[in-house]
């Protein structure tokens, strides 16, 4: 087993309190690493070393920040395979899907290392002889950034690329039962040279380091990434300290099929949004409405897409879905499926664990499409968190609609038509904060991201994503 520490003041360090926890595969429930178990203590530490690193690191031209933050996403490249590998080993996903996400933080990075060279402000004329005004934008402060196990690398870049390109320093909270990607991509990124405490990565439970993130007086920003409840948590105890605060929270996404939408191109989008990652996905596919006269042949299509997936263990080279994170979220989504078929939906395929003595040791469940599914089910109400796609016949456009916005969430939503006219209309109409038409993915780096209702609030990705971390100031000038 290989031994992950923090990252405190440009160290590798391990907790005050010499406390270790141990991370097990959930493929077959091996050891992989033991981690340094922080505490409240720990995390206060690191948030001083942000705010000693914070005047050198915002005083840096944003040019040689981009220069460092370019170097960081390179060594980040040069060392995929190591972080890759932990991921897989950590969370389950297969190693391919592993190398896209950590491929994907690294290019997160080089867009905001970018980006960062366009805090514009303004010049503003003003109302009063021989008065001018300057809108200027200054970086907001120390930030805590909070993430969650399903993408542990990619969605952490999102936060980092920001806070560094605006001039942040930060203190990263890893998700506690999967930090090993995480601490070994911010300790290569670290590498690139910041200055020591711009970088900084505490592992722990949330009630001790999250809580300490949160509600310490030095953290001026906090971005967090994980479940609705949490989210309120966070609100709630960042009002104290009157703190920006960005959440991305849970979704229960809807997926349109409309009558003259192409079903093959359809399913293949439901199938993969709906069942990669082992559907713990934020944006994953969670309810599927189909027209009533294509629903069936859908249907159909959908199925067989599904069987074809092959699960294991995500070291396998062969195979397509690794296991679910956790027994917790196994047993959640074999409870969403029991709840349905106890109120009248139908199973066509998966609903149970996977046979045989390879898959005995892990969180192993079949991809699942459910059929004449209504709204008093949980896997329609609830985010399900796992690989299940539950389908809906409907009869109007209208009526598809206001069932897809019957939800508290509001992330992301897909409709798939052959009318530019519907395709517009209903993505208007649908309550998301992403839409996307014929494409079952609404994550683009230069695009805003984040959720409607109690998906969220703030963005994240894009100049959008980088405004999150600014201030603006106002300077008055009597010439």
């Amino acid at each position: 087993m290989i031994t992950s520490k923090m990252l405190i003041d440009g160290r590798s360090v391990d907790s005050c309190s010499g406390k270790v926890s141990v991370i097990y595969n959930p493929a077959n429930q091996e050891p992989v690493a033991k981690v340094s178990l922080g505490t409240r203590l720990d995390a206060r530490l690191a948030l001083e070393a942000a705010r000693k690193a914070f005047p050198e690191w915002s005083g840096t031209q944003s040019h040689l920040r981009g220069e460092m933050i370019h170097r960081g996403a390179g060594l980040v490249r040069r060392n995929i395979d190591e972080i890759s590998k932990l991921l897989t080993q950590e969370q389950g996903k297969p190693f391919k899907d592993a190398k896209r996400e950590v491929l994907a933080a690294a290019d997160v990075l080089d867009y905001y290392a970018e980006e960062g060279k366009r805090i514009f402000g303004d010049w503003l004329p003003s109302t009063s002889k021989g008065v001018r005004s300057l809108i200027i934008k200054q970086p907001i402060g120390v930030a805590a950034l909070i993430t969650p196990w399903n993408f542990p690398v990619d969605l952490l870049s999102w936060k980092v690329g920001a806070a560094l390109a605006a001039g942040c320093t930060f203190v990263a909270k890893p998700p506690s039962l999967a930090p090993l990607a995480a601490t070994a991509f911010l300790q290569v990124l670290n590498d690139a040279g910041f200055p020591a405490g711009t970088v900084n990565a505490v592992h722990g439970p949330g009630e001790d380091v999250g809580a300490e993130l949160v509600e310490n007086p030095i953290s001026r920003k906090i971005a967090f990434t994980g479940e609705t409840s949490t989210g309120r948590w966070i609100m709630e105890k960042a009002a104290a300290g009157i703190k920006r605060v960005s959440l991305e929270l849970g979704g229960q996404s809807p997926f349109l099929v409309c009558e003259d939408a192409d079903l093959d191109k359809a399913a293949a989008a439901a199938s993969q949004r709906a069942f990669s990652n082992m559907g713990q996905i934020c944006i994953s596919v969670n309810r599927i409405y189909a027209a009533k006269t294509i629903a069936e042949d859908f249907a159909d299509k959908l199925v067989s897409r599904a069987e074809r997936l092959r699960v294991g263990d995500g070291m396998s080279p062969e195979v397509d879905l690794g296991p679910m994170f956790s027994q917790a979220q196994r047993e959640k989504t074999e409870a969403h499926v029991a709840d349905a078929l106890e109120k009248g939906a139908d199973l066509l395929c998966g609903g149970r664990r996977p046979k045989g003595k390879e898959f005995s040791k892990g969180y192993f469940y079949l991809p699942t499409v459910l059929s004449k599914v209504n709204h008093s089910m949980r896997v329609t109400r609830e985010e399900t968190f796992g690989p299940v796609a539950p389908i809906i016949k409907f009869e109007s456009l209208d009526k598809a609609i206001d069932m897809s916005n019957d939800s508290e969430y509001g992330l992301a939503a897909y409709v798939f038509t052959s009318s530019l006219s519907t395709a517009l209309t209903v993505a208007e109409r649908l309550e998301a904060g992403g839409v996307g038409v014929n494409l079952n993915n609404v994550v683009e780096v230069q695009a805003p991201f984040g959720g409607w209702k109690q998906s969220g609030l703030g963005r994240e990705l894009g100049h959008y994503g980088l405004e999150e971390y600014l201030e603006v100031k106002h300077i008055r000038l009597g010439l």
